[in-house]
């Protein structure tokens, strides 16, 4: 059967393939315009109460002669373009109708996908946003691969040269070991390998930060330093000392030496040491020690859980108070040598300190801890920090515990590295030959029709509500119609003046990879660090500057969105298809990052960007109980594959944008549908409406297949839910999508209480 599924999905292809070359050549057929469809056909009372089934079979949600004119007067045309065409063979291809869409919409949706989607070694998933990734990728590719030109200018050839020396494979290959002892020495050395010739006298953590800020390494291995925008005055900067991220994620390490990834975390730690020169017993003992210390330090910080209030984790003090609660770290000192020599503070610098509970218990555990280990540890961090730009042998050992980690058995294509580490370290050069050769102008436009029509479909949702009072809801509307976005790319992007004096001072050649590495991290700390004493411009072109990106934005602190030029396109955005296919797909990206500004954390600012309660009091304890539902509801769910259940505290934000999301995206297309007129269906889906083929678009989104471990590390660690729920619980909660596939009340995508915040 699933045999002949696929090749009933093929002839398909190929047919529709054939019809694309014909229509090429015809006139006579009308191309219709991709709009978005809203037939609003109510569904029968059989199927309401789920009669007219004989067996509860997968076609009961085919609107029946009860709700449509019978087949072959139906009052709709087809859509022939090519765009259509291909839309059809995706939907189809990823679909799998043999299963009810009111019993498991994901499984109707994206069950095919997830049949015949192989994994490749190369990859921990497969999703719908990382295979437009691989098309962005190739993009870049071609951009960053062609020869440097005499006369182009430096920026662009900056990008080129660090393409070409992570390209240089022979050169870091005759290497060798070498450039990582070289950069351990540097860094001070690694008792591990250094043995009786390292000298415990001459360490302590604070100059250890001191030696890794000078050459390059971060300097948050044992305390986060950041100059980071003020939360309650986001007009201005300031200094913020936080926990540090660790080498193994909280989650991991907080569960003891016994745990799988753990052990493989060790193991790492171990064999990199030996291959570096360190005995075995010697390097045994010594990150046994390490991780120890880091299994302090992952236990002194604040769970993800705990960080979702942003009020807790504001805590200001001045220099003098840091120093007089936290005695035995010189804090004037430590941060004006952090900072660059043109930026300096005195006693009186605000700082914000967000876990206080994390110094109190760190600097116990600092005086208590002896001084190899706590080399161990950190130079330990900068090897591990290192590895990505080394030779093949040392790469392996990184390359054994991201499988255990993650389940992926072979490091992807060393050009999509090169890509990657290019586009993310030059992003803003990047993006503008992204653009330059790219990007469609109507994308821009079109978009730019959908957010305002999604913000207008927010904001009728928000009158409508009726458990907020009067003075909240006039605010959350201010903070809506204030709320800034920003699409495609700033066109600053296209002056060649305005990216050169950006990368000012930025030297880069084609020969020497981790040198480059370390001249970015140079280039990019103290660009940053020079930013203190700067005034926050909320729609700088540089921070917005980055469109060769799959991905959208909600920033808090500035109360905008952002959807880069890279995610117009492919399964998100075409405009050659109707409409109901982008607002289902894109337009829920726009209605989720809108929703992100009154999610459990965006809530917490208001319109200007500020940490700052607006909400009265009845209605912020409404609001709360309506966020728990959501939480209780993704927290039942379960991953099957590996048996643990979704984290429904740390992904609610997320959850409560998909759901606020989708409902505005359906909402803006209905009232599109009635400005323009209803839309052609697809070929091969004429048995869909418009409506109904609006959530399959959505579905699609979201549509992925996991390795194990990938799966787990995402649910213990992350804050979206795997696709599969980001389908099922927002649809299950919309009484729209229940009516348009006529799913009974009580069904799983129809249950009878409902979870909704917006």
């Amino acid at each position: 059967m699933e045999r002949r599924l696929l090749v009933v999905v093929c002839l398909f292809v190929v047919a529709c393939a054939a019809l694309v070359v014909a229509l090429a050549s015809s006139n006579s057929i009308s191309l219709l315009r991709k709009v978005s469809p809203n037939s609003e056909y109510m569904p029968s009372p059989e199927a309401l109460v789920g009669e007219g089934r004989e067996d509860g079979g997968p076609n009961s949600y085919i609107q029946n002669g009860n709700s449509l004119p019978a087949a072959g007067s139906l009052p709709y045309e087809t859509c022939e373009t090519k765009g259509c065409v291909q839309a059809a063979a995706t939907l189809l291809s990823n679909m799998d109708e043999t299963v009810s869409p009111c019993d498991n919409f994901y499984q109707f949706a994206c069950g095919g996908f997830v049949q015949n989607t192989i994994i490749p070694d190369d990859k921990t998933q497969m999703t719908t946003f990382g295979m437009l990734n691989d098309k962005l990728d190739e993009q870049v590719r071609r951009l960053v691969e062609e020869p440097i030109k005499e006369d182009e200018p430096k920026v662009f050839k900056l990008v080129k040269n660090l393409y070409q020396s992570c390209m240089n494979k022979s050169l870091i290959e005759s290497n060798g070991l070498e450039p990582m002892h070289d950069v351990l020495k540097m860094l001070g050395g690694w008792p591990v390998i250094e043995g009786d010739n390292w000298k415990a006298e001459e360490f302590t953590w604070i100059n250890s930060v001191y030696r890794f800020r000078e050459h390059g390494y971060s300097v948050d291995y044992f305390i986060d330093f950041s100059v980071t925008t003020d939360v309650k005055n986001s007009t201005y900067r300031v200094i913020d000392v936080d926990q540090p991220a660790l080498g193994l994620s909280r989650e991991y390490l907080t569960k003891g030496l016994d745990e799988p990834e753990v052990k493989a975390y060790r193991k790492y730690q171990v064999e990199l040491a030996v291959l570096l020169g360190a005995p075995r017993a010697t390097a045994e003992k010594d990150m046994l020690a390490a991780i120890e210390f880091e299994r302090k330090l992952a236990n002194y910080s604040l769970p993800r859980e705990e960080r979702r209030n942003v009020t807790k984790l504001y805590n200001p003090m001045t220099i003098k108070e840091l120093q007089e609660k936290w005695t035995t770290i010189p804090w004037l000192d430590y941060i004006n040598r952090l900072l660059p020599e043109s930026v300096k503070v005195e006693e009186n610098e605000i700082v914000i300190v967000t876990v206080p509970e994390y110094l109190n218990k760190f600097e116990k555990l600092i005086q208590e801890t002896d001084a190899r280990t706590q080399a161990n540890y950190v130079m330990w961090r900068a090897a591990a920090a290192s590895v990505s730009y080394m030779s093949e042998a040392v790469r392996k050992l990184q390359l054994d515990y991201t499988t255990a980690l993650t389940g992926k058995g072979e490091r992807e294509p060393r050009w999509k590295e090169c890509t990657a580490i290019t586009s993310a370290s030059l992003a803003n050069a990047v993006g503008s030959l992204y653009v330059r050769r790219y990007f469609k102008e109507e994308s821009r436009l079109n978009a730019m029709e959908m957010v305002k029509d999604i913000k207008v479909s927010f904001l009728d949702i928000l009158d409508e509500i009726d458990w907020m009072d009067s003075t909240t809801k006039e605010r959350a509307r201010e903070k809506a119609n204030t709320m800034q976005t920003h699409i495609g790319y700033p066109s600053e992007l296209l002056n060649n003046t305005k990216l050169i004096e950006l990368y000012d001072g930025l030297e880069m050649n084609n020969r020497d990879y981790l040198m480059n590495v370390l001249n970015l991290t140079k280039f990019g700390t103290e660009y940053a660090y020079k930013k203190l004493r700067e005034q926050v411009n909320k729609t700088d072109w540089i921070s917005h500057g980055r469109p060769a990106v799959v991905n959208a934005f909600y920033a808090p602190l500035e109360n905008s969105i952002q959807f880069p030029a890279g995610i117009l396109q492919g399964i998100f955005y075409d405009n050659d298809r109707p409409r109901y296919m982008n607002y289902g797909a894109i337009g829920w990206v726009i209605g989720h990052e809108i929703s992100h500004g009154f999610d459990d954390q965006g809530r917490q600012f208001d319109s200007d960007g500020n940490l700052y309660d607006w909400w009265e009091p009845t209605t912020k304890e409404a609001y709360l109980r309506r966020t728990q539902c959501v939480i209780w509801q993704y927290g039942n769910y379960t991953a099957t594959e590996v048996g643990i259940n979704l984290n429904g505290i740390n992904t609610q934000g997320e959850n409560i944008a998909d759901n606020g999301g989708i409902k505005e995206a359906y909402s803006a297309y209905q009232a599109w549908v009635k400005r323009n007129k209803p839309e052609p269906r697809l070929p091969g889906l004429k048995s869909y409406s418009s409506n109904q083929l609006f959530w399959l678009s959505a579905a699609n989104v979201w549509c992925n297949k996991y390795r194990k471990e990938s799966l787990k590390l995402r649910i213990l660690t992350g804050v979206h839910s795997p696709g599969e729920f980001r389908v099922r619980g927002p649809f299950s909660n919309m009484d729209t999508f229940a009516r348009d596939f006529n799913c009974p009340v009580k069904s799983a995508m129809n249950p009878e209480h409902k979870c909704a915040v917006w």
